[in-house]
């Protein structure tokens, strides 16, 4: 079964309404192009490291402006969006970054909070507490779509393998990677973490990613990839802001878990501590 895919790499900046219009209008080149299923990074519409900014026009999904317009988009041209994230109210005075996969009702069908918070000091003086203003999720979330089980990750995700093991043994045959990677550690982890990942779950992982330097003063590495199950890179989006769509064939998943079938033999560790 082939499917079109888009995705969607922007430059956001931090008024939510622009980055909900601009989204929209991203989505409905992607569909005049021929995507049956559109990607957008994480915090698609608005990407703020002020806190304090944010806390004072955050929402909820009922009122989330970024939310709104991409189900509209979805409906008004019978497309499915799986919203990388965007950022929401939630307990504690602290936020959610919450992904959402979307039908071509815009209707939601689900939604993912990401699990594994950015809590990081980088070189050259970067520092990131992502805990300090989200809560974590706590549920691994897979979903059906047309066209197979697409399992939702969000960015730091990555990082952890056994979160894209469970989503695959659910039944993700496409997994979703929405992020806004930093420039210094995409350069050094994004493509082959992306490969390894696809490589551990016969899965295609798409990752639509923020690029550029952003209005809130961060800078994010671009690089919007789409990864077959064996691991090959189909589609590389580079560091300019734009829509991309590439045509993946699902049958390559199970072509690629019979060739290398690890996903199956795989063992929860319940024997003793290694040791040295």
């Amino acid at each position: 079964m082939t499917l079109t895919i888009g995705l969607v790499q922007p430059n956001t900046g931090i008024d939510p309404h622009d980055g909900a219009a601009a989204l929209a209008a991203a989505i409905g080149r992607l569909a005049a192009a021929g995507a049956r299923l559109v990607f957008t990074p994480e915090m698609s519409g608005r990407l703020d490291k002020d806190r304090a900014r944010l806390a004072a026009t955050i929402g909820t999904e009922a009122d989330d402006p970024v939310l709104a317009a991409a189900r509209a988009a979805a409906a008004e041209h019978g497309i499915w969006v799986q919203l990388g994230s965007v950022a929401l109210a939630g307990p504690e005075e602290r936020f959610r970054n919450r992904g959402f996969l979307i039908d071509d009702s815009g209707t939601v069908v689900t939604g993912y909070d990401k699990i594994h918070l950015f809590d990081v000091d980088l070189p050259h003086g970067e520092r990131y507490r992502e805990s300090s203003a989200y809560a974590p999720g706590d549920c691994a979330v897979a979903a059906p779509t047309p066209w197979g089980g697409l399992g939702l990750t969000i960015c730091y995700d990555l990082r952890f393998p056994a979160l894209f093991q469970a989503l695959a043994r659910a039944g993700a045959a496409m997994i979703a990677v929405p992020a806004a990677f930093t420039r210094q550690t995409g350069k050094a982890h994004w493509h082959v973490l992306l490969r390894a990942r696809a490589i551990e779950t016969g899965c295609f992982i798409i990752a639509a990613a923020q690029t550029g330097e952003h209005e809130d003063g961060r800078t994010t590495y671009g690089h919007s990839l789409v990864v077959s199950p064996w691991g090959e890179v189909l589609l590389d989006m580079g560091e300019a802001p734009g829509e991309a769509t590439c045509e993946i064939d699902l049958a390559a998943v199970a072509e690629a878990r019979a060739r290398m079938p690890s996903l199956g033999h795989g063992r929860d560790w319940t024997g003793p501590d290694p040791v040295a």
